[in-house]
């Protein structure tokens, strides 16, 4: 089991820089181009791409956008595409391949419930993991 996105596998976090091509705009990792999508503001989406302020900073400032309307039941599917353009380049196709049949949890200890696990309490969704396992499979079968 991979229990954090962190050292040896820190590769799989989404703060990980991986320049790609989201909805026809480049982003430099898959945080940039899934906070991207939280909004349709034109000046949030120019800083997404350009990446200037650290992926922890962005994800703060992402609470005070204006978000796109229907959010909550859009993210888990913006987060799989994201992630289907990170995973479908080399060298992150064949990093998650080796990880094998191991379960893939986002352990955190910054409270994320949703995407993740918190390592303190042992609660969470898992989300992002789950997301990761799937496409991981998929790219096994091709």
């Amino acid at each position: 089991m991979i229990h954090q996105f962190k050292d040896e596998y820190r590769w799989l976090s989404n703060f990980y820089p991986c320049p790609l091509r989201f909805r026809g705009k480049r982003y430099p990792s898959v945080e940039y181009a899934y906070l991207s999508a939280k909004s349709e503001d034109k000046a949030w989406k120019r800083m997404c791409m350009e990446g200037v302020e650290k992926p922890s900073t962005m994800k703060k400032k992402s609470q005070y956008v204006a978000l796109v309307p229907n959010w909550e039941a859009i993210k888990t599917e913006v987060m799989r595409e994201c992630l289907a353009l990170k995973f479908s380049q080399e060298p992150f196709r064949t990093w998650l391949l080796d990880t094998g049949t191991q379960y893939l949890q986002e352990g955190n200890t910054w409270g994320d419930r949703f995407w993740g696990v918190d390592l303190e309490t042992g609660e969470g969704e898992n989300h992002l993991g789950k997301l990761l396992m799937a496409l991981r499979q998929q790219l096994a079968a091709q």
